[in-house]
């Protein structure tokens, strides 16, 4: 199944993990989810949890083959739950996420992702003794990241969103959080300087706010000063020493709509550059 949705091109293909496509319903509405537990993992145990959000026409499966997640979690031994977007029938295809201005069949039905994740969170939390949580998402999921944020930072602990944008009107985090955003700065699809996108799939007229905007406002937000900029080669990495909470923006030139590190979504879409992982910036970010 091929599709292109709110900049986001994907091949699902077959899964690399054996874990299980579960279900929970929340509020009287049946959803769906990935949850990897490592091996190793020890119930007397404080794991932290990852939340993984896939884009546009993706999901749970199509996440995890693209950013690794799986692999990491049996090294470092914390969770890693895949939610599932939702479409106008209940299967695997065409799924987005309500972020507030995107996208797809999520925003057209106000579905409340928000209520969703929100439940799933704190379900993993009392059934696997959690101690911390963080939220990552590429493009419709690197939306709905902020949207998470913006909504939910009483329950989470950090953000990563990765070519997505903070779009959410009215952005009122309960508490500063840790936050580490990725973003290509030939990214068509959610574009680094903000505005119309160049190449979309979504029907709703979208403009998206700046990689600056979404800086400015954790910068503000978490109480963050002496900016610090480290260019190596193409990434650029901008950091801040912050009253609570941490801020650290990776700006990659010539790099497009992509999970940076991460493997392709298909055959033709933008290659992920190999000189930074972004699952494991995220990772030792949170660490």
């Amino acid at each position: 199944m091929l599709l292109l949705l709110s900049g986001c091109l994907f091949l699902v293909r077959r899964a690399l993990a054996d874990d299980a496509v579960k279900e929970i319903t929340i509020q009287g509405v049946t959803r769906r989810y990935i949850l990897h537990v490592p091996e190793g993992f020890k119930p007397s145990s404080e794991p932290n949890l990852v939340v993984m959000l896939h884009g546009g026409g993706g999901n749970g499966r199509n996440a995890e083959q693209m950013s690794g997640f799986k692999e990491r979690s049996e090294r470092d031994e914390f969770l890693v739950v895949y939610p599932y977007g939702t479409n106008r029938l209940f299967d695997e295809k065409l799924l987005t996420w309500n972020a507030g201005n995107c996208c797809g069949a999520a925003l057209d039905q106000k579905v409340d992702d928000v209520t969703f994740l929100r439940q799933l969170i704190l379900f993993i939390k009392n059934q696997y003794n959690v101690k911390k949580v963080y939220v990552t998402g590429m493009s419709n999921g690197g939306m709905m990241t902020y949207r998470m944020a913006c909504e939910s930072a009483d329950i989470i602990d950090g953000i990563a969103p990765v070519a997505g944008a903070l779009n959410v009107p009215a952005c009122n985090p309960a508490r500063p959080l840790d936050v580490i955003i990725f973003h290509g700065r030939e990214d068509k699809h959610v574009l680094y300087i903000g505005g119309e996108p160049q190449v979309k799939a979504d029907s709703h007229a979208r403009v998206d706010r700046s990689v600056a905007y979404a800086e400015t406002f954790w910068q503000k937000r978490n109480g963050c000063r002496n900016r610090t900029v480290v260019k190596t080669a193409k990434i650029e990495k901008v950091s801040y020493t912050c009253n609570e909470g941490k801020l650290t923006v990776i700006s990659i030139d010539d790099e497009g709509h992509t999970w940076p590190g991460g493997a392709k979504g298909f055959f033709g879409a933008d290659a992920p550059t190999q000189q930074i992982s972004a699952t494991d910036a995220m990772l030792q970010f949170w660490k």
